[in-house]
């Protein structure tokens, strides 16, 4: 377990601001002080939106279902959070100007880069797993979620995307794993389990 050394540093004394003596000098300062303070909002702004951006699943098809229909099926792509080498594709149909939200969905995740033993450590290895990715699906507060579940016996990630309502529910729902073979997480897994053996 690591710890983060606390260093305590002796603040120096700031020099206090100049003190305005005019009217004029005042109202320069002020303006100053008002454009610094717009720059630092807009460059937290870009820094929060690019935090956004780099959260968000990013869509990389859009097939229309008809033409005289409002309904599309939209291919999302996304990382999971705590394992970055394993990229998931996820298509869903979306109806905007529709009540009715349809269910169906499916979803495939491949390995597409390395998976560690610190990674498969450090995520929910529980039977219930846990949720990796949300995202509101109508104005009916229904919600399309991908839950990873760690399957240990036989070394494998499984993601299972389904919907959810406040009220109900929908049984629909998709299924794809990701086997460990090959990755470093599997070497590590297999060297454990020998040390356990018995000689």
């Amino acid at each position: 377990m690591f710890h983060h050394a606390k260093h305590h540093i002796a603040a120096e004394p700031r020099a206090s601001a100049p003190q305005c003596t005019t009217a004029k000098q005042c109202t320069t300062a002020q303006a100053h002080n008002s454009r610094r303070h717009k720059r630092s909002l807009l460059a937290l702004a870009l820094v929060s939106l690019g935090v956004l951006s780099a959260c968000s699943p990013k869509e990389v098809g859009d097939v229309s279902l008809g033409l005289f229909t409002t309904k599309d099926i939209k291919i999302q792509t996304f990382n999971d959070p705590d394992i970055p080498g394993i990229t998931c594709h996820i298509s869903h149909v979306e109806a905007d100007l529709s009540l009715a939200d349809p269910s169906d969905m499916a979803i495939a995740c491949r390995q597409t880069g390395e998976i560690t033993l610190a990674m498969i450590e450090n995520i929910d290895r529980s039977k219930s797993g846990e949720v990796v990715f949300t995202a509101s699906k109508s104005i009916l507060f229904k919600h399309l979620k991908i839950r990873r579940i760690f399957d240990e016996s036989n070394r494998t990630l499984i993601y299972l995307s389904y919907s959810t309502k406040e009220t109900k529910g929908s049984d629909k729902h998709s299924l794809t794993t990701v086997p460990l073979w090959g990755s470093q997480a599997w070497q590590a897994l297999e060297a454990q389990q020998h040390a356990k053996k018995p000689e």
